[in-house]
């Protein structure tokens, strides 16, 4: 009997170790594979882009990325089978070490873009120009539209809209960057996602959404150009001075005068240097960083150049 068991186990052991070759060998490769990533759906604009030209560069691989609110795309940071995270922050020391004990991988992290937080309102709204107090007092009490024109009637209440109840990363930033801690009103509402915002603006004409503004950003694609016939781009009272306001372009992100800016972070969990990694290098390289220059936020790896341009229409 002990001569068999151990026959039994020289055989099993053969076994498992042909499996894990078998394993090894179908791993994914930078041209080759699939892989699932989860993206804050707020990037989903920009992220779609990205994975457009990485699949048509190497079509025998597949980049699942599956969108979701920012705090779902934070606990994937220990669910094996998804490779990357793209949010608007990386791992803690805890959660690092918390993916070291559970998935036995080193994790990487690095922010690759800035991105700035979008103030829509309808394109009948009289009010285009906030403070940052102002914004404030709109999260957390209501506040009362101004008037079109003298004798134009009842004024209304503003309505915030943002992409989500308290689960998505422009809800965190509002809370905490914004409000400083302080709790939203129960009057602003919680549209499905960031195209939920712009539908329900759209609408109404007393609302005021915030999204990411890669979904607004980019007047040259199609698809934003239609959301732009449906709302306007406010103006926010610029970090650097009381008397000017902005909207979140390029070069007022990139020189911090726009005051509501976050980053674009990945979280690598891939065990090889596989699709993950390959992904990875070309979100950071120069095409990548490119396409997030394309779309209007600020490439983080990349130097950007000034150059004097002529003054293009508001959008």
């Amino acid at each position: 009997m002990r001569s068999a068991g151990y026959t039994f186990a020289i055989i099993a052991g053969l076994l498992m170790s042909g499996c894990e070759t078998k394993t090894e060998s179908t791993q994914s490769t930078f041209d080759r594979g699939v892989i699932h990533v989860s993206c804050d759906e707020s990037f989903r604009p920009v992220i779609d882009a990205q994975v457009e030209v990485y699949e048509a560069s190497f079509p025998e691989t597949r980049i699942k990325v599956h969108y979701k609110p920012e705090a779902e795309c934070l606990r994937d940071f220990l669910v094996d089978s998804i490779t990357m995270i793209i949010a608007t922050r990386g791992f803690s020391e805890n959660e690092r070490q918390a993916i070291v004990d559970s998935l036995l991988v080193g994790p990487q992290k690095l922010t690759i873009a800035y991105d700035a937080i979008a103030v829509i309102v309808h394109p009948e709204s009289p009010d285009s120009l906030f403070r940052m107090s102002d914004i404030r007092n709109m999260l957390t009490s209501e506040v009362l539209t101004k008037k079109k024109n003298k004798g134009a009637g009842t004024k209304k209440a503003i309505i915030p809209v943002l992409d989500g109840g308290r689960a998505t990363s422009t809800v965190r930033f509002m809370i905490d960057s914004v409000l400083q801690g302080a709790s939203l009103g129960s009057h602003v509402v919680a549209a499905k996602n960031s195209e939920g915002v712009i539908d329900y603006v759209s609408r109404t004409p007393n609302a005021v959404g915030f999204i990411g503004v890669s979904w607004v950003g980019n007047h040259e694609d199609p698809a934003q150009r239609s959301f732009l016939q449906k709302v306007r781009i406010a103006r926010i009272e610029a970090r650097d001075s009381a008397d000017a306001f902005v909207q979140p372009v390029q070069y007022l992100i990139y020189t911090k005068s726009y005051p509501m800016l976050r980053d674009l972070v990945y979280v690598l969990k891939e065990r090889h240097r596989g699709l993950g990694h390959a992904f990875a290098n070309f979100l950071k390289g120069e095409r990548g960083q490119l396409i997030f220059k394309r779309a209007y936020l600020m490439p983080a790896l990349r130097p950007f150049y000034v150059r004097q341009a002529e003054l293009q229409e508001e959008y």
